[in-house]
């Protein structure tokens, strides 16, 4: 094993550890804003012991959260120099953006968020949790941006170092046609237009897909746990509503991540990174009228192919192009070194898709139920509710991992490659060192997390004396 292949692997643990949290704040911070306010609006004592009680699931995921982040920024430096010092400043202007706008503001408000019930007024605690849900939006904009212009990169120009002049843009398309990428000892990339790199093509059809993967992250953690409590007969009035709301917006939220967020998403992953969509899809070849792939197993064994396959004929260019008949480019149409890891992308690929197919089913059984009134004895469905719970959480997984490992071999797609990007001074020692340091490290605090986690799950919510004691202000 190389000091490249350690490097990618140490980033993708621990960049994999730190996106386990971030959709559970967003979600439940979301979550707590609907609850919050029904306890506020309808004066209704159940819906605030539910808020307090997931408001410390949200304080511990958060902080895990932060912890695992700083920790995975400090690789840029250390394990990718040359990548940092080729995208750094345009790079650089988001990740500044989300500490400024996103970070301070939700932190600063979590805090009044945890600590200001019954010492704030109620509508004062209530917009606390609504600016943690902002701020968290805000902050997963910023990293969408910068994650978003190393798929679809524009608002640069490339400035040779030798001569400090920028390069003709003529010269630019010449050499990402010929696909070979820049070299970061003599070149690097300049922001000259921040509105174009920031609303670069992929920027908000990745933003609103992600952030619907967060909402059902946070509807599903809300559903599962209420369902906990109401089978072990805790608090289960208040249980119950949480169970509602769950099913209700996580039905909701899985409908919009398939349409109009998905297909969205596809369409412009397939009209940018061709390379990508024709592995996510299996689309070894060119086709006229391709099919889209419900089930198959890729076999990677040249040449490619897909074996028990299960297909739509002309589906695929109906969806990516809004015609039947449309061709979409094939592998064999694309050079073989700027070709991605074929079986991981299309098999994360349609996992994710397939668990977002089983989140809208199980959902909507769930309202069925509930429009029934026989959700809450339905002990074998919510059993399904609580066992689901870390599925969105590896769905958001399967995404993360069929867009990176898609955009393969670049880190900047068209401009510059993974293997010309990581620090060539670190030794291999080193890069071991520090991987199993950071696999001490993020072991015990998974422990730790889940400890604290099932420990307030167990305790259930507090009674409703409990959350009134002190002076109530209403003002």
């Amino acid at each position: 094993m190389d000091v490249e292949l350690l490097s990618r692997i140490q980033f993708a643990v621990t960049i994999g550890f730190h996106f386990l949290f971030p959709p559970i704040s967003i979600g439940l911070a979301l979550m707590l804003t609907i609850v919050e306010y029904q306890g506020w609006k309808k004066n209704d004592e159940e819906y605030v012991r539910l808020g307090k009680f997931f408001s410390k699931i949200l304080a511990i995921t958060f902080a895990v959260g932060v912890a695992s982040g700083l920790v995975m920024v400090l690789q840029f430096g250390t394990n990718w120099a040359r990548y940092s010092a080729f995208v750094g400043d345009v790079f650089g202007a988001p990740l500044a953006a989300e500490a400024v706008f996103a970070f301070f503001l939700e932190s600063t408000f979590l805090g009044l968020y945890l600590f200001g019930r019954n010492k704030v007024s109620k509508g004062v605690h209530w917009f606390s949790i609504l600016m943690v849900f902002v701020g968290s939006l805000i902050s997963a904009f910023f990293i969408i941006v910068a994650n978003s212009w190393q798929q679809t990169p524009t608002g640069f120009g490339i400035q040779n170092l030798t001569t400090g002049a920028l390069l003709d843009q003529n010269a630019i398309n010449q050499m990402i046609q010929l696909g070979k990428g820049f070299d970061p000892a003599t070149h690097r990339a300049v922001l000259t237009d921040f509105f174009a790199a920031l609303f670069n093509a992929s920027t908000l059809p990745r933003y609103f897909h992600s952030v619907l993967a967060a909402f059902i992250t946070g509807a599903f953690a809300l559903t599962g746990v209420s369902a906990y409590l109401v089978l072990k007969n805790k608090s289960v009035e208040v249980a119950k509503k949480g169970v509602k709301l769950g099913v209700i917006f996580g039905f909701i939220f899985s409908i919009l991540q398939l349409f109009p967020s998905g297909h969205e998403h596809a369409k412009q992953v397939a009209h940018t990174q061709p390379e990508k969509f024709a592995a996510t899809q299996g689309l070894y070849t060119s086709e006229t009228g391709a099919p889209i792939m419900i089930f198959a197993y890729p076999v990677s064994n040249p040449p490619p192919e897909l074996k028990a396959k299960i297909e739509i004929p002309g589906m695929l260019s109906w969806l990516a192009f809004g015609d039947f008949n449309a061709k979409i480019r094939g592998l064999n149409e694309f050079p073989p070194e700027n070709i991605p890891p074929l079986w991981m992308t299309f098999v994360s690929y349609h996992n994710m898709v397939a668990l977002g197919m089983f989140f809208i089913f199980i959902t909507l059984l769930g309202v069925i139920q509930l429009k029934r009134k026989k959700l809450y004895d339905s002990k074998k469905l919510l059993k399904i509710f609580i066992w689901s719970v870390p599925l969105p959480v590896i769905a958001c997984q399967f995404g993360w991992v069929a867009t990176e490992v898609g955009r393969q071999p670049w880190i900047v797609y068209g401009l510059l490659r993974t293997k010309d990007s990581f620090t060539n001074t670190v030794s291999l020692t080193e890069v071991w060192i520090s991987f199993i340091l950071f696999a001490i490290v993020y072991t015990v605090m998974t422990f730790a997390y889940l400890w604290l986690i099932f420990k307030e799950i167990k305790h259930g919510p507090a009674p409703a004396e409990i959350i009134n004691e002190g002076k109530e202000v209403t003002a």
